[in-house]
């Protein structure tokens, strides 16, 4: 479920070597499912264990993760960096926000999938998002664009070259195109 590189589970060694004895990490989903949510870790004494937790094996300690954030943590990486500006624990977990989707399920799911955990992570860098609004039978996906993509003089290059070429990639033979719904209005919320 959670990769823990051999750095970072040494680096979980040493700061559990300074915990009292039984102590594990715990590794947790605020708002899981949400465009709010966030990952975190933190010690897990052993008062803290829930009947529910589901207990993960590493070298020399344990992880816990509670049911609610099990299947939002599912590909997650945590990872310790050091470079010349220090050390740097890092955790991503690309299914934060949205639960990952089967190969099998509906299209307007697996699009939305992508454009929570792919698209709008990228967007959110100029204060912009898209929404799906549903997929055509002739399978065109009607977007809408807002934030700082409201109004924005580079939507229509985002929608064909970035947004529209990535998702048909992703779903050759089922998209046919992507078309942006948006009533644009320039103003102070848009990416200038």
């Amino acid at each position: 479920m959670i990769t823990i590189s051999d750095a970072a589970q040494a680096h979980f060694v040493n700061l559990l070597a300074d915990q009292p004895e039984g102590t594990h990490i715990r590794v947790f989903v605020i708002s899981p499912g949400t465009a709010t949510a966030e990952c975190g870790v933190s010690y897990c004494p052993p008062d803290a264990v829930e009947a529910d937790d589901m207990e993960f094996e590493y070298n020399g300690f344990n992880a816990m993760v509670d049911e609610k954030s099990a299947p939002f943590l599912e590909d997650a990486t945590i990872d310790f960096v050091t470079d010349q500006l220090g050390s740097q624990l890092t955790l991503k977990a690309p299914n934060a926000k949205m639960r990952k989707v089967s190969s099998d399920a509906p299209l307007n799911e697996r699009i939305e999938y992508v454009i929570q955990s792919e698209i709008n992570p990228q967007l959110a860098s100029h204060g912009g998002n898209i929404m799906l609004l549903e997929v055509t039978e002739e399978g065109i996906a009607i977007l809408q664009f807002g934030g700082g993509c409201n109004g924005c003089s580079m939507v229509d290059v985002t929608l064909k070259d970035g947004i529209e070429k990535q998702l048909l990639e992703m779903f050759p033979g089922e998209l046919t195109g992507v078309k942006d719904a948006t009533e644009h209005q320039a103003g102070d919320h848009s990416y200038q």
